[in-house]
This record gives C-alpha cells, sequence and structure tokens, in this order.
C-alpha cells in the first residue's frame, strides 16, 4: 500500500499538539454568569430542576459574583424576583427595587465586573407575561414605556448594558431613546434578537417565578421553524439601535447563530438556556455521561458556530475545568 502523503492524526497525537492547533477556544472571560436575586437575607434556596443554581439574597448575590469574577468570569446578567407581583410589574421599575438594588451591591462590591440587567416584565407581574394584559393579549405598544423606565432605573442605579428579552416590537427603540434622553447616552443594549418559544425555558421559570398564569409565549416569541424571521428581527433590532445580539436558546439553534455571525458585525451572544443545562446535569448525576466533557463540549459548540460570549449556568464549574 501507498504510504499516505496526507496524515492528520501527525497533528492530534499528543495533547501539547492538540492544543497547538486547536480552533477554537474557550475561557472563562467568554461566559456570563446568570444570577437570579431575591429579597430577604441570607436567602441561598436550591433550584431543584437546575441543581448547582439557586435563589440568591443580596449578599449572597455578591458572594457568587465574587467567586465568579475570581475565576476570570467579566459578567453577570441579573434576573430579580421581588417578593411583591402585580398586574403592571412595578417592581420591575421601581428605583429600590430588588434588581436595581443588586446593581448598585454588586457595582460597590466589585467596580470591574460588568453587570447586564435582563430587561422583562414577566419576574415581576402576577399573571406572569411579559407585557401589560389588555383583552386577554399581551399589549406590545403600552408595554414598551414600562421597559424603557426599567432601563433606565437598572442603568441609573450602575447597570453596564440593558439586556430586553421580552420580544415586544420596538423595545429596542423605545429602550435606546429613554436611555438617550436621560443622558445614559454611552449604556450599551443587548438585544434578546432571536428568541425562540421553546420548551428548554422550563426550569428558569421556576428559578424566576415566572410561569404564565394562561396561556403561552408563542404570541411574541418566536416559532422554532423559522430562519429567516430570525435574520428579520436581527436587522429590525440592529436599525433601532442595538449594540449586541442574543440567539436563544442556543443548543438547537447553533445554525442560527452561524447565520446571524455572518450577517451582522456586532457581538453575537448565545443563551445557553436552562434546559440545555439541567438535561446535562440529569444524565451526570445517573451515570450517563462524562458531566465535564459534555459541558466543555457542548459550550465549544455554541463558540463554534459563531458565539462571541455565552450566557450560561455552568459559568463557575467551567471556568474552573479551563483554569484546572
Amino acid at each position: 500500500m501507498a504510504y499516505p502523503i496526507h496524515r492528520p492524526r501527525r497533528l492530534r497525537r499528543t495533547a501539547a499538539l492538540r492544543d497547538m492547533v486547536r480552533e477554537t477556544t474557550l475561557a472563562p472571560s467568554d461566559f456570563i454568569y446568570p444570577l437570579f436575586v431575591v429579597e430577604g437575607r441570607d436567602v441561598r434556596r436550591p433550584i431543584a430542576s437546575m441543581p448547582g443554581v439557586f435563589n440568591l439574597s443580596l449578599e449572597h448575590t455578591v458572594a457568587e459574583a465574587r467567586r465568579a469574577h475570581a475565576l476570570g468570569v467579566k459578567a453577570v446578567i441579573l434576573f430579580g424576583i421581588p417578593d411583591h407581583k402585580d398586574a403592571q410589574g412595578s417592581q420591575a421599575y421601581a428605583t429600590e427595587g430588588i434588581v436595581q438594588r443588586a446593581v448598585r451591591e454588586l457595582k460597590n462590591a466589585l467596580p470591574d465586573l460588568l453587570v447586564i440587567v435582563d430587561v422583562c416584565l414577566c419576574e415581576y407581574t402576577d399573571h406572569g407575561h411579559c407585557g401589560l394584559i389588555d383583552g386577554g393579549h399581551v399589549a406590545n405598544d403600552s408595554t414598551l414605556p414600562l421597559l424603557a423606565r426599567m432601563a433606565v432605573t437598572c442603568a441609573q442605579a450602575g447597570a453596564d448594558i440593558i439586556a430586553p428579552s421580552d420580544m415586544m416590537d420596538g423595545r429596542v427603540a423605545a429602550i435606546r431613546s429613554a436611555l438617550d434622553e436621560v443622558r445614559l447616552t454611552d449604556v450599551p443594549v443587548m438585544s434578546y434578537a432571536a428568541k425562540y418559544a421553546s420548551a428548554f425555558y422550563g426550569p428558569f421559570r421556576e428559578a424566576a417565578q415566572s410561569t404564565p398564569q394562561f396561556g403561552d409565549r408563542r404570541g411574541y416569541q418566536m416559532d422554532p421553524g423559522n430562519v429567516r424571521e430570525a435574520l428579520k428581527e436581527v436587522d429590525l433590532d440592529l436599525e433601532e439601535g442595538a449594540d449586541m445580539l442574543i440567539v436563544k436558546p442556543a443548543l438547537s439553534y447553533l445554525d442560527i447563530i452561524r447565520l446571524v455571525r455572518d450577517r451582522v458585525d456586532v457581538p453575537v451572544v448565545a443563551y445557553n438556556v436552562s434546559g440545555e443545562y439541567a438535561m446535562v446535569k440529569a444524565a451526570a448525576q445517573n451515570g450517563w455521561v462524562d458531566g465535564d466533557r459534555m459541558t466543555l463540549e457542548i459550550l465549544t459548540s455554541m463558540k463554534r458556530a459563531g458565539s462571541d460570549l455565552i450566557i450560561t449556568y455552568h459559568a463557575l464549574e467551567a471556568a474552573k475545568l479551563l483554569g484546572a
């Protein structure tokens, strides 16, 4: 048999060789760590469907952020869960709301940490939807001023980035205009541009206590079968002033991440959502998979697809694995 000229295995022979020629790499600075902030003192309440994730009171939120920052994770994204919810989601935009206070605590304790706030009403409304209800439906236009108010109060508290996740039409323009009106022109908007109505969000709704009390979110989140619509949403958010774009979920939407990456010249963020996280944890706890290897492989796939950053509940453990 003729000696093969091409032997790709030569560059796979040792760990040092594999590291040297690796095309896609992960680093702790690629991760954004989600934190669920609740009222009270000394609260560190486990989320049953998300092992290793907790509802945290303010002092534990700061402590968790310190752990992340020490491992090289440079950013967190906050979700606030108030004690009192109402139909208008009024605690979302209260200047002394739970998420606004969490921003101030984090920026005081860790000035170099990037604090991102998820802007949406679902955690704050008693009906669990992402906007105001009118005639049994989520009202788009009357929701926009409330989202803008939340963005402003969070930015005034010190948030570095505003991340609207509600999927109301025109929300990026409304938020950008509101921030500019109060001279917060330097605060970037990281929009959930392509957010699908996904079955992978179930565990998050336990963590954020945001399960809709009627209906579902398919009237405003995207149909999982649509691609062109995602690109239209991306274009619209950029036109309205978005500085960064999120694709959510990530693992079943790697094709969307790649298409968005090829289309735009702004940072693209993948959201490695709660259901994706929970599946890995459940399989690992049953001994069916190597959870550590699977975690890094999944996160690598998101970077390889074209994401610049990854919002992930695996942030701390992945950072530890990468530093090992």
